[in-house]
């Protein structure tokens, strides 16, 4: 682990040397500060003759220099110190997003998003402060302490081991204290995430919307109340330990000097002004000295929060492009997606099991069956959110896993369930799509989707802010902005993923009108169990338990009496006038 920290100052080795000049020369000028002291006593206030005011003088206006001098360097070693880790906390939350976007799905159905959050935001700040403040607070007192013991040393050594003989007990006790301090940091960082993912909750708008249907606000905020005071109680005990360590040290440094003096009787010889020296060396030993202790402390918790970070980074990406992926290009992309003997597995659940099917280029293709029988993990896979376990999935004829990720993505157009907007304007959500899209553009979608009349109604246009996941759309009106999403990226293949299933039935009829002029010419794949949208297929896929069973065009199944027209006759029991009332996934 400290291998793996100590890695990421590797890219700021100049920085880093630069620092520690700033640290030594600075630390050097502090150890030199006591033997102009004990000039000044010696030759300047005891001397020989009486006191010599222009020594003083003059001393004085050089230990004025030397310690401004030290206090500038100080300042510009902060500031390099901070700005390196304002620049580690940045590389390494854009590498953690990154490595998120990259994830498997599988990871973000088991995984709370505020967890997500707490570690993304709240853990790299942790990060931030570990590099731009504790490590190179270390670095200053250790460098601190070196010059002073070689300049305690100087004007006594014997002295200066009596002073030695202590420290191994302030090791300990900082030691003992770093252990306790490392689980204590851990359960703060778990009891903030749970926080977030509290938060994340319950303030959002079906957070809200749920508490208040079912009458649970009071336990939503007895909830977060109980997990505030489980964080404060962790914190106190932090801060507790902390403290008690400070106090500890303290005790132990306040002892020395009088421990010096008697040893000081002993050793005999000593000027004044070379006791004074010792002293004040001695001084600035303790305060680097303890704070160094204090530090370690600080630093040996942090890894627990390094530790949370990496656990992400360590998990590997759903998908990579191989070494020498191409890109495919959307004009000469025909659509022909083939699965040759496809097999998935979700935790070493079988998912999809030898599945061989083509679709045409341009082909519109249903996918059927019960829930649970594969039909999403099979649009995953064709648009390569997941590399099979076994089998091979080809685009044109060529394996998806030789194509780059980011082109192969600009060829697909994708409408869910439940549509996925953002926080932001109509106009935003829709760029989403192409961020380089004009007005006439957007408009022109919007109005293939039968949205733009709507939209034009609202106070401010394609500049109205939809809400928090669309809450100020109506269900249709946001599976019509999905659908004008989808249009303005001109996907090659189209993937409805029951798109109409949560719709009324005037909802759902001026979506399936929208979807129209998107399914023209485009390979499309639609999981539904919509009669009135399977019966347009060019070819129905019905898969169960992982399996494909059946295939052809509903004609064929219905006259075939197999799985197909058993689930027909079930939608068509719950609908008589044609549309499945009944979710059949």
């Amino acid at each position: 682990m400290n291998r793996r920290v100590l890695s990421l100052f590797r890219p700021y080795a100049r920085q880093i040397l630069l620092i520690t000049v700033l640290i030594l020369v600075s630390a050097g000028l502090g150890a030199a500060l006591p033997f102009l002291t004990r000039e000044m006593v010696d030759e300047g206030l005891f001397a020989p003759g009486g006191a010599r005011i222009g020594l003083l003088c003059g001393l004085l206006a050089v230990m004025a220099a030397l310690t401004a001098l030290g206090g500038g360097l100080g300042v510009l070693q902060s500031y390099l110190a901070g700005r390196m880790g304002q620049d580690v906390m940045e590389r390494l939350r854009g590498d953690l997003y990154a490595h998120l976007q990259r994830m498997p799905l599988t990871f973000f159905t088991r995984t709370r998003t505020g967890e997500i959050q707490s570690r993304v935001i709240g853990d790299v700040a942790e990060v931030q402060t570990t590099v731009g403040t504790t490590v190179p607070t270390m670095l200053a007192n250790v460098l601190t302490c070196a010059a002073t013991l070689a300049a305690m040393f100087a004007l006594s050594w014997r002295l200066t081991l009596v002073t030695l003989a202590l420290l191994p007990v302030a090791a300990w006790l900082t030691a003992r204290v770093a252990v306790h301090q490392r689980r204590v940091i851990a359960s703060v960082q778990r009891s903030r995430a749970e926080m977030n993912v509290i938060a994340e909750e319950t303030l959002s708008v079906s957070g809200i919307l749920l508490a208040r249907v079912f009458g649970r606000t009071d336990h939503g905020v007895r909830r977060f109340q109980d997990e505030s005071r489980r964080l404060s109680r962790l914190q106190l005990r932090a801060a507790v330990s902390a403290q008690a360590l400070g106090t500890a040290l303290q005790a132990l440094f306040l002892i020395m000097p009088p421990v010096v003096y008697v040893a000081a009787g002993f050793a005999g010889a000593l000027t004044p002004g070379t006791l004074l020296a010792f002293t004040s060396l001695q001084a600035r030993l303790f305060l680097p000295a303890g704070q160094l202790m204090q530090v370690t402390v600080q630093f040996r918790a942090a890894t627990a929060v390094f530790e949370r970070i990496f656990e992400y980074l360590d998990r590997p990406p759903a998908v990579v492009d191989e070494p020498g992926a191409l890109a495919v290009r959307r004009e000469e992309t025909r659509g022909e997606i083939r699965l040759d003997r496809v097999t998935f597995r979700h935790d070493d659940q079988p998912a999809l099991q030898d599945v061989t099917l083509t679709i045409r280029p341009g082909q519109f293709a249903a996918v059927v069956g019960e829930s649970g029988s594969g039909k999403t993990t099979l649009t995953h896979l064709v648009m390569r959110l997941h590399d099979p376990d076994h089998g091979r999935i080809a685009l044109d004829g060529t394996d998806l896993r030789r194509l780059t990720r980011g082109s192969l993505a600009a060829l697909f157009g994708v409408v869910t369930q439940e549509p996925v907007l953002l926080h932001a304007t109509i106009a935003d959500n829709l760029r989403y799509a192409k961020p380089a899209a004009t007005m006439a553009e957007l408009e022109a979608a919007c109005r293939a989707a039968s949205i733009h009349d709507r939209i034009m109604r609202l106070p401010d246009g394609y500049d109205s802010v939809v809400g928090e996941r669309g809450s100020r759309l109506s269900g249709g009106e946001k599976q019509r902005l999905a659908i004008a999403r989808a249009i303005l990226n001109d996907p090659r293949i189209l993937v409805l993923d029951e798109a109409t299933s949560a719709l009324d039935a005037e909802s759902e009829q001026q979506v399936q009108q929208a979807l129209l002029p998107l399914l023209a010419g485009r390979t499309t794949i639609a999981v539904t169990h919509r009669l009135d949208l399977i019966r347009t297929a060019d070819v129905i896929f019905v898969l169960h338990e992982g399996r494909l069973v059946e295939q052809g065009t509903h004609d064929e199944l219905i006259n075939t009496g197999g799985r197909y027209a058993e689930l027909h006759r079930h939608w068509s029991r719950n609908s008589p006038t044609g549309r499945a009332t009944a979710e059949v996934r």
